[in-house]
């Protein structure tokens, strides 16, 4: 039994030497592995140390011999390569930028290859996506056909024969419920309109007279008018084209002339004459004429306040002085300009009522009679004729368009024409504002002093004594005494066959010699 134990001893005594020499060789190889490593790091260090201080000194002394060379080098072939360095110098800085250029290109490279590749794997995930739903949509339909026992294309076509009815049905009830409330507000909405419209204009009703009576201050001027043998009132009423009528009336004078324009000039005329008190022929014709200059001043001043009064910019000289010519011009008895003016207005505020732009309108209802007013007077109607100018001076289509159709001689082709159209009527339907026979008077003695214009050496006619006497003025050179009576003669039979007139015309042909010589 000892001997057992003691041997077991022993056994464990070998053991345990073995496993502390194995242990101790262990620990001492990792002593050495640790002791190794630990050295070949230093000399690790130690090595890139000192390549890096070789690297360096290298590098110095590389940059002190290329220094050197190129100072040595500059020395030799400065003054013969200025150019050629200079040269170099550009093409360093081009290549300098050439390569900020490359890189940058490079990297817009790189991100767009970059973002490329996301979009790449987005569509794929976005077609996987697709490709699960429309796998989850068929299944969904598949389901759906299975149930209700219908093609997906039956039953669409079901929903939309369904759905066009339904819409059909509802279009036509809100078309019914659209058309019988305008039916019933049209009406009403449209008396509003023209009554607030009338309402807010206040235009007085002026008729215009063919006779202007001149106030003097005594009797006794009267015959200093007529002047010796009437010479002075025939040389007034041959200047003017107006019938001079001097009765008992007392301070009185009446001016009888269809034209307004030729009785303001009269009246002008007359006028300075009497303040002054230089009454003779002379005199007359030179205060005619001067006066006749006056009113074309006028003219043009009253188309300029006009335009300015109705806040309308941008018309053509002529168009102002056509628009102040209407003050002396009539329609129907009716002042011309106040018409336009009451017209102008009106649209305006029409124009305003339904939406519609105001300035556009009343630009065209100022314009709307300008036909009427032409220096010279072709066989138009006033309507075209005004069109026409309108269009020769640059308004614009729609105003030419509204002046052409407010008597429907053109087609209506914008909003503002009606618009016009109304107004005019408005403007003349008020009580008292026209009179159809003034019109109808003034066109007779406009044709009587036109029928006799036509012939040669007729210098000017005048239609007075309302109507019933046509005074011709021939030139002296061109017709004879005996021409005279010819020509009276021959106007009155085209009178006979080409007008209606009530009563008689006496036709007066007027040939007068001149003699005027100059004291030098």
């Amino acid at each position: 039994m000892i001997a057992l134990v003691g041997n077991t001893i022993n056994g464990l005594t070998m053991i345990f030497a073995s496993v502390t020499l194995v242990l101790g060789f262990g620990v001492s190889y990792m002593v050495w592995q640790i002791a190794l490593r630990n050295k070949s790091r230093r000399i690790l260090s130690d090595a890139e140390a000192e390549s890096e201080v070789i690297k360096k000194e290298k590098i110095l002394q590389a940059k002190e011999r290329f220094l050197q060379l190129k100072t040595e080098h500059e020395k030799v072939i400065n003054e013969k390569n200025s150019r050629m360095g200079q040269a170099e110098n550009r093409i360093k800085q081009k290549e300098l930028a050439l390569s900020q250029k490359l890189e940058e290109t490079q990297r817009k490279k790189n991100e767009a290859d970059a973002i490329r590749e996301n979009l790449t794997s987005q569509l794929e995930i976005v077609e996987k996506k697709s490709e699960e739903l429309g796998r989850l949509h068929k299944q969904q339909v598949e389901q759906l056909e299975a149930i209700s026992g219908l093609s997906a294309d039956s039953a669409k076509n079901q929903l939309i024969e369904s759905l066009k009815e339904e819409a059909k049905t509802g279009a036509m009830s809100y078309i019914n419920e659209i058309l019988d409330e305008a039916k019933m507000t049209a009406n009403k909405e449209a008396k509003r309109i023209v009554v607030q419209t009338i309402q807010r204009v206040a235009a007085e009703n002026a008729i215009e007279n063919s006779v202007t009576v001149f106030h003097i201050e005594s009797d006794e001027m009267k015959g200093r008018i007529i002047g010796r043998e009437g010479r002075n009132i025939r040389a007034l009423e041959a200047a003017t084209g107006v019938e001079i009528i001097v009765d008992d009336t007392p301070e009185a004078i009446v001016l009888s002339a269809f034209d307004p324009v030729r009785r303001e000039v009269a009246r002008l005329a007359l006028h300075q004459l009497v303040t002054d008190g230089r009454i003779h022929p002379a005199r007359i014709e030179e205060i005619v004429d001067k006066t006749r200059k006056q009113v074309e001043e006028e003219i043009l001043e009253v188309g300029k306040r006009t335009t300015i009064d109705l806040g309308i910019h941008g018309l053509h000289p002529e168009l102002i002085r056509l628009i102040g010519k209407m003050k002396y011009r009539s329609s129907y008895g009716q002042n011309l300009l106040m018409h336009s003016r009451e017209v102008a207005n009106l649209c305006s505020i029409m124009a305003a009522e339904l939406g519609l732009n105001p300035k556009t309108a009343k630009r065209a209802g100022l314009l709307h009679d300008i036909g009427k007013v032409p220096d010279d007077e072709p066989e138009l109607p006033h309507a075209i004729l005004g069109m026409k100018m309108a269009e020769k001076y640059k308004e614009k289509p729609d105003i030419c368009n509204a002046i052409g159709s407010h008597h429907d001689e053109t087609e209506m082709t914008t909003l503002i024409a009606p618009i016009v159209q109304v107004c005019d009527a408005i403007s003349g339907a008020r009580p008292g504002a026209r009179r159809e026979v003034v019109e109808s008077y003034i066109k007779r003695l406009k044709e009587l002093e036109s029928l006799a214009l036509q012939y040669p050496g007729v210098m000017k006619t005048y239609a007075i004594q309302a109507g019933r006497e046509l005074r011709v003025i021939v030139g002296a050179e061109k017709v004879t005494d005996k021409d005279a009576e010819n020509l009276s003669f021959e106007i009155a039979r085209k009178i006979q066959n080409e007008m209606t007139y009530p009563g008689q015309i006496k036709i007066t042909v007027i040939r007068e010699t001149r003699a005027v010589n100059y004291a030098k």
